[in-house]
């Protein structure tokens, strides 16, 4: 099943792309591989997730945090190809977690971004990746995501 089928199967429609909030671009291609700049929990234009995790933000809300990461990071490469259809493979998922001292589930949290993935592209889907805590990241937010697709 194409990755579009399956949002509409899910019942998922993706948002607007973001616009970039600095000098960069949202994706970049090169050959058949496609990058995208860190995305952050905004939703309608707005961020959605504040916050340091194990601190004042819990697992699971950092968790949904990645998915609303992931949701932004598809709209921006569906925006510069056309589809997701285009997209073959997932290679690699990057992410980094505000986090508080003593905080090591890092990888729980990017789950909400790998396992979201999985959901759409099925086993194109798998994908090499680094969760990362770090001690603040861009406007206050509590996630950030960057992805490497490989496309047709």
């Amino acid at each position: 099943m194409s990755a579009e089928a399956r949002l509409a199967e899910l019942g998922i429609t993706l948002p607007e792309a973001p616009t970039p909030a600095g000098s960069y671009v949202p994706v970049n291609r090169t050959g058949n591989l496609v990058f995208t700049a860190g995305q952050i929990p905004t939703t309608d234009g707005a961020i959605s997730h504040r916050g340091v995790v194990g601190a004042d933000v819990d697992l699971e809300t950092a968790n949904a945090a990645a998915r609303v990461c992931t949701l932004n990071g598809l709209a921006a490469v569906r925006k510069a190809l056309g589809s997701l259809d285009e997209i073959e493979k997932v290679v690699k998922v990057t992410g980094f977690v505000s986090s508080a001292p003593g905080f090591t589930d890092q990888p729980k949290v990017i789950n909400g971004a790998s396992d979201f993935l999985l959901e759409v592209f099925g086993d194109a889907g798998l994908h090499a990746r680094s969760a990362v805590g770090v001690a603040g990241l861009p406007l206050g937010v509590c996630v950030e995501v960057e992805f490497i697709f490989q496309v047709k």
